[in-house]
């Protein structure tokens, strides 16, 4: 079995990939940057290039492929990427027999049109990334032993970003995940105090949290380059965030078999990366 796997250089799709691999199953990345992603990528797996806002440049990378990891956006800093939802036409007459995507915020075209396409697909729909803690917090835990944040008691049940890769590629290796849109959370959900406490403890190392007020973190993310309508979304999702990105689910542990791993179980995997 052939599965093309895009975004395999990403938080989520590295983990797909390396996944794969260790079930025997020919992995081939699709990517923009075939040199850039040589470096990136496990020993074993094929590079195809190819630009998912292009489809005309897909079609040799779709050739024998069985099953795909699709993503609609990137979660690289600075990537642009919204993918056209012709791929979804051009998968389908390359004899793409099941698609996995990973959806953002919400569904949109690629969804819709995958929808309609009469393949096998699973949608996959996760809380926010553990990962996230890394690009936002690594720095001042490493460096000064605290996180500054705006509204401490902001919740979110993160999830680790090699569950939601389990679960993708459990739909993509085995029957039974037709028509499903699995939305995935953590085991649990934590204020962003109680995520920096959770960490503190599995790294051994104290930190403090520092809580901005409201004028502080504005001025933080206009520092940071962003426009007023994405500084009042922060704000908005930091004080009235979407039920879904809170409420925990059994999602992970009905697919795979066991429970979410928790941010606990997270930090100390990532231990070396908060201490050197």
């Amino acid at each position: 079995m052939s599965i093309l796997v895009a975004g395999a250089t990403g938080t989520v799709g590295q983990h797909v990939t390396e996944l794969l691999l260790q079930r025997g199953i020919s992995v081939r990345a699709l990517t923009r940057n075939p040199e850039r992603a040589k470096g990136r990528l496990p020993e074993g797996v094929k590079i195809a290039a190819g630009d998912l806002m292009k489809p005309e440049t897909l079609d040799e990378a779709l050739q024998g492929i069985e099953a795909m990891f699709l993503i609609t956006s990137s979660d690289e800093p600075d990537a642009d990427l919204n993918t056209d939802p012709q791929v979804i036409a051009l998968a389908k007459a390359a004899g793409v027999k099941r698609v996995v995507v990973l959806v953002g915020y919400e569904e949109g075209p690629v969804e819709e049109a995958l929808r309609a396409s009469g393949m096998q697909w699973t949608l996959i729909k996760p809380a926010e990334f553990m990962a996230n803690v890394l690009a936002d917090w690594r720095q001042t835990i490493r460096e000064e032993g605290f996180v500054r944040e705006f509204y401490g008691q902001a919740l979110s049940a993160r999830i680790h970003e090699g569950d939601i890769a389990a679960v993708a590629s459990e739909a993509l290796l085995e029957d039974g995940h037709h028509e499903q849109s699995y939305s995935l959370t953590g085991p649990e959900a934590l204020t962003r105090r109680e995520a920096v406490l959770a960490i503190a403890a599995a790294i051994g190392k104290d930190i403090a949290f520092i809580e901005l007020t409201e004028d502080e973190a504005k001025q933080q993310w206009r520092d940071q380059g962003y426009d007023e309508a994405s500084v009042e979304f922060f704000v908005q999702m930091a004080k009235n965030p979407p039920e879904a990105g809170y409420t925990v689910l059994p999602t992970v542990e009905q697919v795979l078999g066991r429970p979410a791993r928790s941010l606990a179980e997270w930090a100390a995997e990532h231990k070396q990366a908060f201490l050197t």
